[in-house]
């Protein structure tokens, strides 16, 4: 005889297991047909003008954001994450984030984290990278898009899942699929609206990048929702402002733009701050959660 204690947890375990980034309506989804909220420079945490967060990388993803960036510059032979500069802010090795979203996924086996790399600066050499995630054991996690994998044409979570490929990396520039398999080139799959906004130009959903006449229908959207201030020509972000810049509203209003002018909502939207104001709320709205 099973007690109906046992039921019900196996019913728990069943649920849990049928899952895909928290949710079953998920699962059967493209990653390409879903609005990820975005931890931009994930790494860099505290209170100066150069940083963007206030919690490291594990308290995003422990409150639901599977999305993040991160700045890359070589500095005395490494690969590390710095902001424009080493001189100006250096969180650490490259490699460190990568370990911290292998360790968290390994843990949280019905979820699928993606890693955007701005190597816009430096332009390191694609080859580089590999030893990173071959030392972190995220080799065989990262997923390889192949040649045939159309920009808006992706599997859904629930067979990135079932093949266990939940660790997705894309490179704003210098990616090389022929060379580094997993390091997905960013602008081969998306468009991207402008970089840096201020209250001039924070809502609207222009494509920027790769360029401006880029097609959107072939692409991804990428929207940039993190504030910034201009202090004599020099954008630094707006912590002042993040907990109304990330709120439901003000980030639909973005989104909404987003709509009016490509027919559809943003696939990622990048934000300061993710612990202020009600990110992960506007990510369930946004997916019809």
């Amino acid at each position: 005889m099973i007690f109906p204690a046992l039921l019900l947890c196996l019913a728990a375990s069943t649920f849990a297991q049928d899952t895909c980034n928290g949710f079953t309506q998920l699962c059967s989804r493209k990653y390409s047909d879903i609005t990820f909220a975005a931890s931009h420079n994930a790494a860099f945490v505290g209170f100066s003008p150069a940083h963007n967060q206030f919690e490291y990388p594990e308290q995003g993803m422990d409150m639901g954001i599977r999305y993040f960036t991160t700045q890359v510059h070589i500095e005395d032979g490494e690969i590390r994450q710095c902001h424009t500069d080493c001189a100006l802010l250096d969180v650490g090795p490259f490699s460190e984030i990568v370990v911290s979203i292998k360790k968290w996924l390994d843990s949280h086996p019905q979820e699928v984290v993606t890693l955007l790399i701005g190597n816009g600066d430096d332009n390191i050499l694609i080859e580089e990278f590999q030893p990173a995630f071959e030392a972190a054991g995220a080799r065989d996690m990262v997923f390889e898009p192949g040649s045939d994998l159309g920009p808006r044409n992706w599997p859904t979570l629930g067979e990135l899942i079932d093949t266990g490929h939940r660790f997705i990396v894309f490179m704003d520039y210098n990616a090389n699929l022929a060379k580094v398999p997993y390091i997905i080139p960013q602008y081969n799959h998306y468009v991207e609206t402008p970089f840096s906004p201020t209250k001039d130009n924070f809502f609207n959903c222009d494509v920027d990048r790769p360029s401006a006449d880029t097609p959107v229908d072939e692409r991804m959207i990428f929207a940039n929702h993190n504030l910034n201030i201009d202090i004599a020509g020099i954008k630094v972000p707006a912590p002042l402002h993040a907990a109304d810049t990330n709120s439901v509203g003000n980030i639909r209003q973005q989104t909404e733009s987003c709509v009016a002018d490509h027919g559809r909502n943003p696939n990622v939207v990048m934000l300061d701050f993710v612990t202020e104001g009600n990110v992960v709320q506007a990510q369930r709205e946004l997916n019809g959660l």
